[in-house]
């Protein structure tokens, strides 16, 4: 297939032809010496060391093959690396989640009831609940949106432990690492525009994967008719695998699936996917509790990890709450959230009975509080719940 690109014709066929790939990215998605195994989400260690809390005798290998660790990293700052080190380090103590909102209006009964599981698990493991604002895309935020999930979540009982974070607050630690990322051959810059990749994808359909236009073209980093490239990550051919505990496997091809993923947009925004890669290691996460509507966005951001030489947290990707319709709730349609549940005459541990009872946890029409409820549950409750109703042939079309 033939297709115009910012530096000519492009011919493709079902896969992007790729370049070469950068020899300080190689080894991470390369087969692993057959002498090396991982730590509990750390770097590659020596034989007889086993991978502890990443991988599971029922989570491993699942693409069906032997898994790859990440290879050496690329060099960072020293202080960037030991706060990385240090974070992944905290893994190994014990469990720690995190809730990770934007504040681009309010919480629907979705996020809610993702915040309460999280929460929940969080508890019943002994471990922290963190709360990271996700407000790196400043136009879309919306004044007082921060404010009002926090007191949304207090207002439910669902109290998170030590300060907010802001990844506002943290663009310096996520250009440290593009720049690392950058001087390591891991990126290129990118001079496709949205607009182009619509209207080259528009007979046949969206484009699910960057087509790697600019990968084999020159590759100049400034400014070209008044307009700054995007920064892609050079993906490697080979297949992308995290431990995933209630959705599909965590299995993902590259190249076919999740291809060059950008880290930095053409406005300077740092990406989603960098800024999160980066704090789920800086920040010790161990697992990942969030909606399965953010699965597919998982292969980038272990690419990313796997590019700075680290292994990623456990994921656990839950039911979609949808309306009457089968639709997905969504903050940009109004979904209903606390105001529409007070507006109803619900209080906090109506609406916990309510979420609650959604996931079968309790009777319909239970009234008690987020503590109340973390008294009736055991340990592996929450995982036998959410695989019983992430079963599409177990109900999953009630959520």
């Amino acid at each position: 297939m033939r297709f115009n690109g910012p530096h000519g014709p492009f011919f493709s066929s079902d896969q992007p032809q790729l370049g070469p790939l950068p020899e300080a990215l190689s080894y991470a998605f390369s087969e692993a010496p057959s002498d090396a195994r991982c730590d509990s989400g750390l770097r590659a260690q020596p034989s007889g060391v086993q991978h502890g809390a990443l991988i599971g005798p029922a989570m491993a290998d699942p693409c069906g093959v032997a898994a790859v660790p990440p290879g050496p990293p690329l060099p960072l700052p020293a202080h960037v690396a030991a706060l990385l080190e240090a974070g992944v380090a905290v893994r190994g103590r014990g469990y720690r989640g995190r809730f990770a909102p934007s504040p681009t209006g309010a919480l629907h009964r979705g996020n809610l009831r993702t915040a309460l599981l999280g929460w929940l698990e969080a508890r019943l493991r002994g471990g922290e609940w963190l709360l990271r604002i996700d407000d790196l895309d400043t136009p879309r935020n919306r004044p007082g949106a921060e404010d009002a999930l926090m007191a949304d979540l207090a207002w439910l009982g669902l109290l998170w432990d030590g300060p907010p974070l802001r990844q506002s607050l943290r663009r310096g630690l996520y250009a440290t690492v593009l720049s690392a990322l950058r001087r390591g051959g891991a990126l290129y810059p990118c001079r496709c525009s949205r607009r182009m990749l619509a209207d080259i994808s528009a007979p046949h359909g969206p484009l699910s994967v960057y087509p790697g236009f600019c990968r084999q073209g020159p590759r100049p980093w400034g400014r070209q008719q008044g307009r700054l490239p995007s920064w892609r990550l050079w993906l490697p051919p080979g297949l992308i695998e995290w431990r995933e505990r209630f959705s599909r496997p965590g299995c993902l091809d590259g190249p076919a699936q999740v291809g060059d993923t950008v880290l930095r947009r053409a406005d300077g925004v740092i990406a989603y996917h960098l800024a999160t890669a980066v704090d789920e290691l800086a920040l010790g996460i161990s697992d990942v509790l969030r909606g399965e509507d953010l699965w597919s966005s998982t292969g980038p951001q272990v690419a990313v990890m796997a590019a700075l030489g680290w292994t990623p947290p456990v994921y656990g990707h839950v039911p979609l709450w949808r309306d009457g319709l089968g639709q997905r709730l969504s903050k940009r349609e109004g979904s209903e959230g606390v105001e529409g549940y007070r507006a109803r005459g619900l209080d906090g541990p109506a609406v916990i009975g309510e979420l609650a009872a959604s996931l079968a946890l309790v009777p319909s029409g239970s009234r008690l509080s987020a503590a109340e409820l973390l008294q009736t549950l055991q340990s592996g409750d929450l995982e036998r719940c959410l695989r019983t109703h992430g079963d599409p042939g177990a109900g999953a079309s009630a959520f």
